[in-house]
């Protein structure tokens, strides 16, 4: 047991300082939201009227969130794909210690990284009252850090499995921008799904990202479409299915 939480420990501050010393992805990770915010949300603004006196850019300020939760972690399955070829993923596979704990560890590594970049964005949104702080509650910001926990879970497991079929950077991101950009409009994090045409709708709803943006925002604002405990659920439900699928894939490497 002790080796295991060890190995989950090892992975984990191994990914994390990789984070902290690439100042580049640093930059990108935390100026992309507000730039978003600053064309997307002032754009918007015009264009989307919300029920209850709610303003375009607090309604959007979860869904931003939510997508740098996306963005961050589902890119992390990339790291793999180099550990692999620069031989320190052989070195980890025939070490003596457990694969699911270099899966947890990677996956708990790109989460820590997520959520620092998220609550840090939460912050700044809070201080520029882009989210009032009169409408937040002790409550509702542990729940939406549940969220901003269980969301880069699932989605660095998408990355995982991407990255343990796919042997070259270049198929990872061609596949990532596939998916990404699918699952970050079909989540509702920039407008509302209420009149959203029912394939759109039908479409969104296996969408992961939809319930944890939907949860977030029910948290912080008290606009939801779902109760949020569903919402929480729901994304717990599926970081543990693509956790229990990215261990899997990710064993599999072995045979290569």
């Amino acid at each position: 047991m002790a080796n295991f939480l060890e190995t989950i420990y090892t992975v984990w501050l191994r990914e994390t300082i990789r984070f902290l010393k690439s100042k580049s992805r640093i930059v990108g990770s935390g100026g992309q939201p507000f730039i978003w915010l600053a064309i997307a949300g002032v754009g918007f603004s015009s264009a989307f009227v919300l029920s209850g006196g709610v303003s375009y850019l607090t309604f959007m300020a979860p869904g931003i969130i939510g997508m740098t939760l996306l963005f961050s972690s589902i890119f992390s399955g990339v790291n793999v794909i180099w550990d692999r070829q620069f031989g320190f993923l052989k070195e980890m596979l025939i070490a003596p210690v457990s694969r699911v704990g270099i899966v947890l560890g990677k996956i708990a590594g790109s989460a820590t990284v997520s959520l620092i970049t998220a609550v840090v964005i939460l912050v700044v949104e809070v201080i520029f009252n882009i989210l009032p702080f009169s409408d937040l509650s002790v409550i509702g910001l542990m729940e939406a850090v549940a969220f901003m926990l269980l969301i880069p879970c699932a989605f660095v497991s998408i990355g995982l499995i991407i990255a343990s079929t796919v042997d070259n950077v270049e198929g990872f991101q061609v596949i990532i921008n596939f998916l990404v950009m699918p699952l970050f409009f079909l989540s509702g994090a920039l407008f509302p799904l209420t009149n959203a045409p029912e394939w759109m709708k039908f479409v969104s709803a296996i969408d992961p990202l939809r319930y944890g943006v939907d949860g977030m925002r029910g948290a912080l604002i008290g606009v939801s479409a779902y109760p949020v405990y569903m919402d929480l659920l729901v994304v717990l439900a599926s970081a543990v299915v693509l956790v229990l699928i990215a261990d899997f894939a990710f064993n599999r490497i072995e045979g290569k």
